[in-house]
């Protein structure tokens, strides 16, 4: 059975990505004052793409970074397993749509870029101490 917070987030996601789309990012394109993309994963067990909505608080050149916080709840986010088995993903930012590599920071890149990210928006430290688990980074390159 999902849990409450999943269903909520399924519904909150394709209301943010329509609203997103239909307005070419216009609406729905920033989000707690950072860029917001979508991200689209093939799923680790279906095999269908699957969109999600995301902030993120560092961008350097051509690279993207997100964070897979997921609000700071003990289990990793579907996206992040979703890239963690097939790393080919598209985003879509500031209305250009892109094919990405994603990759989880190395514990040197995650500690170099943890108080870019914290500095961005400070809810993701909070989120850290939610859980036990070090909330990856990921760094989407183009492909």
């Amino acid at each position: 059975m999902p849990h409450v917070k999943d269903v909520f987030a399924r519904a909150f996601t394709a209301f943010h990505r329509t609203l997103f789309k239909s307005s070419g990012g216009r609406f729905g394109g920033r989000g707690f004052g950072m860029p917001v993309l979508e991200l689209v994963t093939t799923g680790r067990k279906s095999g269908r793409r699957r969109s999600t909505m995301l902030t993120t608080p560092v961008q350097e050149g051509d690279n993207v970074v997100i964070v897979a916080s997921w609000g700071g709840d003990d289990r990793h986010p579907q996206w992040y397993l979703n890239l963690r088995e097939d790393p080919a993903v598209e985003i879509t930012l500031s209305g250009k749509t892109r094919a990405m590599r994603a990759r989880t920071a190395a514990p040197d890149e995650r500690a170099a870029l943890w108080p870019r990210v914290v500095d961005a928006y400070k809810g993701y430290g909070q989120y850290q101490t939610r859980t036990e688990r070090e909330i990856p980074l990921v760094i989407l390159e183009p492909a």
